[in-house]
């Protein structure tokens, strides 16, 4: 997983005004806009949300009434996950201009990052509704890419790209990245299964030196997830996360 995020622009989503371009394409689970395929690390954006004075980052949410009870209860778990662990406090959305917008799209994703107004994360029912699946797509939100992208990758993972569905090669593109001086993870919630987009039954991804590694199987974010978001975020009260 790495620090990178993408600017974009939205449409209306259940009475919520956004800006009116059209949404080109998904990078799996990552939506990214027109032109913008191979934009730069939002360092120079402004991407990042905003630490409040105290030292906490709050994220305002509102969750769509698509969802049943107990899939609310997941969702919200997730997002409680983050208060346990970090600064971040995802809150009840109040009139705050900038917002995530959780609801059943088609499939599972977000965009990288605080992209402006309010902004779609998709946890299509039932399939979405998961855990690590929560915490993979709000990560992605608060501007995490998967980890099989990063710069260092070749030193941990072998990809087969003769093995990867033809027109899905983008998903396995190493990128220049910040990786916030924390190690290659395979633990990593970010991180894809050695089967993905796999068009053979095949490995798409081989661990390396050792093959036989367990690779993209996390069900809740691993303490480098957790140690990176209070790298990016948290300053001082990083510390007091990490020691607790």
């Amino acid at each position: 997983m790495f620090w990178q995020c993408l600017l974009t622009v939205k449409h209306d989503v259940s009475g919520y005004r956004f800006a009116s371009n059209v949404l080109a394409m998904f990078t799996n689970d990552i939506a990214v806009p027109t032109g913008l395929q191979n934009a730069d690390p939002c360092t120079a954006r402004g991407c990042k949300w905003k630490r409040n004075r105290n030292g906490l980052v709050y994220v305002p949410y509102v969750i769509a009434n698509q969802y049943s009870p107990d899939e609310i209860q997941v969702i919200k778990r997730g997002l409680q996950s983050f208060t346990e662990v970090s600064c971040i406090r995802f809150v009840p959305h109040e009139g705050q201009r900038h917002f995530l917008h959780i609801q059943s799209d088609s499939g599972c994703y977000s965009y990288l990052g605080r992209q402006g107004g309010g902004q779609v994360v998709s946890l299509q029912r039932p399939g979405c509704v998961h855990h690590y699946i929560v915490q993979h797509e709000l990560l992605h939100a608060l501007g995490f890419h998967h980890e099989q992208n990063r710069s260092d990758r070749d030193k941990h993972i072998k990809i087969l790209f003769e093995n990867i569905i033809p027109q899905q090669e983008h998903n396995f593109m190493k990128r220049k990245t910040n990786n916030l001086a924390t190690p290659y993870d395979y633990n990593s919630v970010m991180h894809y299964s050695r089967y993905a987009f796999s068009r053979n039954n095949e490995p798409t991804m081989v661990p390396i030196p050792d093959s036989n590694a367990v690779i993209g199987e996390a069900r809740n974010m691993s303490p480098n997830d957790i140690l990176r978001i209070n790298r990016l975020y948290c300053g001082m009260l990083s510390l007091y996360y990490h020691l607790n």
